[in-house]
């Protein structure tokens, strides 16, 4: 089953406006990736996504092009900081296939964590708004697939 894990779209500056929503360029790249997504035959039940605005915003655009079945919906365990093994394991529990959306240096120790089982090994470079697929058989995962804004 895929897996999809996605940096959030580019945010103003804190000094711009504290809330840091997504900026214009931020906008029209996640619409980029939500486009390239759909022609890639993208399917996902449910897109979770940290309780920063930034990440709820890139939520709620891909899945105007995805129609998720079970919508978009704020979870714990996505946020900057927290701990990757949270996500981890929301993704096992899983028996559908989920969208993350989350921010560094999270996202990308998640990647690392479940890629190598070390969340400090590097392993992707996640830019604003670029999508990861993972594929997990049994209990191995593996990279399927990057997308990147153009």
């Amino acid at each position: 089953m895929d897996f999809y894990l996605v940096r959030h779209g580019e945010a103003k500056a804190e000094q711009e406006d504290p809330k840091r929503p997504l900026s214009e360029l931020g906008r029209r790249e996640v619409e980029s990736v939500a486009r390239a997504t759909v022609a890639r035959g993208v399917r996902v039940s449910e897109v979770l996504h940290s309780d920063k605005l930034r990440a709820k915003q890139t939520a709620e655009i891909l899945a105007e092009s995805l129609f998720p079945r079970l919508g978009v919906r704020q979870v714990q365990g996505l946020s900057p900081n927290d701990d990757p093994v949270i996500a981890k394991m929301e993704l096992e529990l899983a028996d559908e296939p989920l969208m993350l959306v989350g921010h560094l240096p999270h996202i990308g120790r998640l990647a690392s964590l479940l890629i190598s089982g070390d969340p400090e090994r590097v392993v992707v470079d996640f830019r604003p708004a670029a999508i990861v697929c993972f594929s997990r058989v049994e209990k191995a995962w593996k990279m399927k697939w990057t997308l990147t804004p153009l």
